[in-house]
């Protein structure tokens, strides 16, 4: 399975239990408490002494990241059953009562939430608002159930805001798939081949991902525009110059095992 083509950020957790026993029919959203950026949320879940991380984030400004693959197990609701069976979605809140969410980051939630239905051939996502009933439901190969980390842990996650909207959710996102039933091809699998491998004119979010490490451990000073242009590449060649790589200007393999120790 691969991963949404919306994510705008990407780092690799090292907090993850690699694949999946069972396939995927829940979604797990959480509250941050705390509005966070997508790589903020990357710097927090890449240390392995915080035992946590998700599949993906999303930052107070709408934007989103990815931190564990789909294909693979987060750490993120306490409960590795739960986890086996969902992609878990961090979003950035306040860090009180009822730990809103701003409107940017619900919007993108929203989408997020639609994209992983459409690419896993859902039709239909439910919310029981019942601990019991919600986990003991055996969804339907079109059916995905909504589920908290307040069901797993002594935590109010994922905040009032979310939870008392969660029916909402799951009519605004079954409205979109009955008035639009599209469903997304599927790319191949992703967990082998974690990142694309990058050249010169490229333009995405994981171009932006490689700029914004660049800045940090090497004092690039690019514009983290996510255009792979010509101060991009020459800071990418300096790079692998420094690190005693193949100097070649393409972020491949090596590069980003670099990047992203």
């Amino acid at each position: 399975m691969s991963n949404s083509r919306m994510v705008d950020y990407y780092r690799a957790s090292p907090n993850y239990y690699a694949g999946r026993t069972r396939s995927i029919d829940r979604i797990t959203p959480h509250c941050v408490v705390g509005q966070c950026s997508v790589e903020t949320l990357g710097a927090i879940f890449a240390k392995p002494e915080k035992d946590a991380s998700c599949n993906y984030g999303v930052g107070y400004d709408g934007r989103i990241g990815c931190y564990v693959d789909e294909c693979n197990t987060s750490w993120c609701s306490s409960s590795r059953e739960n986890d086996n069976r969902a992609i878990t979605i961090e979003v950035a809140s306040d860090t009180t009562y009822p730990y809103a969410v701003r409107p940017a980051a619900w919007a993108a939630m929203l989408d997020l939430i639609e994209d992983i239905m459409r690419r896993h051939g859902k039709t239909r996502l439910i919310w029981f608002g019942n601990r019991t009933q919600s986990l003991t439901y055996q969804p339907a190969a079109n059916e995905m159930v909504l589920t908290c980390h307040r069901w797993f842990a002594n935590k109010s996650c994922p905040g009032e805001y979310i939870y008392s909207r969660l029916n909402a959710v799951a009519n605004e996102i079954n409205r979109r798939l009955l008035e639009d039933p599209t469903q997304y091809e599927d790319e191949k699998e992703v967990c082998n081949v974690v990142l694309p491998i990058l050249r010169l004119n490229d333009e995405s979010g994981y171009v932006r991902t490689m700029q914004i490490l660049l800045n940090k451990y090497n004092s690039a000073r690019l514009t983290e525009d996510g255009a792979f242009g010509p101060a991009t590449h020459r800071a990418v060649v300096a790079y692998q110059r420094d690190r005693g790589l193949d100097v070649d200007g393409v972020v491949g393999v090596q590069t980003w095992a670099q990047l992203l120790k």
